[in-house]
């Protein structure tokens, strides 16, 4: 592990390559999100976190190579000493929320000093035609801001931002009509209509990218290609800055193997003028 990582970077590569059961990638979504936290909590307090059984704790650590939580708490405090947390007892409840929220998009920015899992995104997403953007329940608006973008520039962009019986027929459709690629934002809770979508996408030929809270989503299994970016839990309803955030990013590395992606967005901008769409 590099020491100019962060807690959570270090961690994250702590758990890759493992397969873990929805119980331990629970677990180990808990110690990515307080990566900070994590050397100095007892197996007990790791349990209550995550809302698992400190046996399940115990079990995680064994999966992951060590003898035993302890061990596993060594290891962290030894190889990835957590950085101090920052003092938010003054802040109100409103302000911890948005200071967790720039927590992820750091989390984010680290993870994007490796630029090449969302440009290779890009390139599977431009080479799709028509492209099936999939979003449902909490992660619907993700997916229709991302789909509103790239019609500008991409020729033919399918959302599918609506469950029910007809969501495999439209997936069916797009595969028929060319598509290579389906991009999935998919955020807590993981309806299992977006799992068995994606199921069928890869049974159907498609490359699935998914956007997704963390690399140990339910999601994770049925994605050839997985971008993480962590909600915000502090406030009754999750906070999903990262995860848009990372889709804008996406759309840039899209628009990077679109060669007309730039006369598309003038060709829209004339059209706007002329009709007076925009009061600016």
């Amino acid at each position: 592990m590099s020491g100019t990582e962060s807690p959570a970077a270090r961690l994250q590569a702590l758990f890759e390559g493992h397969r873990l059961t929805p119980t331990q990638r629970r677990i180990a979504h808990s110690m990515v999100r307080r990566a900070a936290d994590v050397p100095f909590l007892s197996s007990v307090e790791l349990a209550e976190l995550a809302g698992v059984s400190q046996p399940s704790v115990t079990r995680f650590a064994v999966a992951l190579g060590f003898d035993g939580y302890p061990a596993l708490r060594r290891y962290l405090r030894e190889v990835a000493p957590a950085e101090p947390a920052p003092d938010t007892r003054s802040s109100n409840e409103y302000q911890q929320a948005v200071e967790a929220e720039i927590e992820n998009l750091r989390h984010l920015a680290e993870v994007l000093a490796d630029p090449e899992p969302v440009r290779r995104a890009g390139r599977v997403l431009a080479d799709s035609r028509p492209l099936p953007v999939l979003g449902l329940r909490a992660a619907a608006a993700q997916a229709h801001g991302f789909a509103y973008f790239a019609a500008k520039v991409h020729p033919d962009v399918r959302l599918l931002n609506e469950g029910g019986t007809m969501l495999l027929d439209r997936i069916d459709a797009a595969v028929r009509a060319g598509a290579s690629a389906l991009l999935c934002f998919a955020l807590p809770r993981h309806p299992r209509e977006v799992l068995d979508a994606l199921v069928h996408a890869k049974e159907s030929g498609l490359t699935v990218v998914t956007v997704a809270d963390s690399a140990f989503a339910p999601v994770a299994k049925v994605s050839d290609l997985l971008l993480p970016a962590a909600v915000g839990t502090a406030l009754v309803f999750d906070t999903a800055c990262a995860p848009m955030l990372l889709g804008r990013v996406l759309l840039e590395a899209m628009c990077d193997d679109l060669p007309d992606a730039q006369a598309r967005l003038e060709e829209f901008d004339t059209r706007a003028a002329a009709r007076g769409l925009f009061v600016e």
